[in-house]
């Protein structure tokens, strides 16, 4: 198999497994944000209060949570895309063109970072909530499912592996991205290389009929 095969081949395969991985931080982040009303626990801090142990909750902006669904929908979005654009590719057993290809680098390095972003907001937003509820329980997951927060009514049952899986998935994608955008990088490479071998056999084949002109010319009449 060709290498620009086996490049198609493991971008669709990149993309494939990017798809499902998005979904593991829409689906779990936006299971948290219903179950918790709206609210968002990444960056929330709050204290405990002696006389009922209530935790009064000082909400962080709810914009962490919103970009980091936002992401992850960027993230399925564009692997759907890339998926359906190129299987039709390998179906008519085409590639993807130098300028696609440039396309792919820029979006997937893009990509990269936001992505990073979010794994990072995720992990130091989860890890500013757990220190909040370790001081009153042994550990962050044992603190899901008790009726912490009567005030605000929210359902803490599933938080700690709803943020968990958010967190597995951010940092998984960042993964994929890195590796989608080093096999942009190589097509392109590819497509550089063959541009220069086409440039060299154009030139060498002029240098051919030019020396045979001259050698039609300086012969015998």
């Amino acid at each position: 198999m060709a290498l620009t095969n086996i490049l198609l081949l493991s971008q669709i395969a990149g993309y494939v497994v990017a798809l499902f991985l998005s979904l593991c931080i829409v689906v779990p982040m936006s299971l948290h944000q219903d179950e918790f009303r709206g609210h968002c626990l990444l960056f929330s801090t709050g204290v405990w209060q002696e006389t009922d142990g209530q935790f009064v909750v000082n909400w962080a902006s709810q914009a962490y949570c919103n970009y980091t669904i936002f992401v992850g929908l960027i993230l399925f979005l564009t692997a759907a895309v890339q998926i359906y654009r190129l299987s039709m590719l390998m179906y008519r057993g085409e590639d993807s063109s130098f300028l696609s290809a440039f396309v792919d680098i820029v979006s997937s390095i893009l990509l990269t970072t936001v992505t990073l972003i979010a794994a990072i907001i995720i992990t130091l937003g989860f890890m500013t909530w757990c220190k909040c509820m370790t001081k009153r329980f042994p550990s962050c997951e044992l603190a899901a499912g008790n009726d912490i927060d009567k005030a605000d009514k929210i359902d803490t049952s599933g938080f700690h592996i709803e943020l968990g899986a958010a967190q597995f998935g951010a940092w998984s994608s960042l993964s994929i991205w890195v590796g989608l955008s080093v096999f942009a990088v190589l097509k392109l490479l590819r497509y550089h290389q063959l541009e220069n071998m086409k440039v060299s056999m154009y030139r060498e084949r002029q240098r051919l009929i030019e020396a045979a002109a001259s050698s039609q010319q300086s012969g015998p009449s």
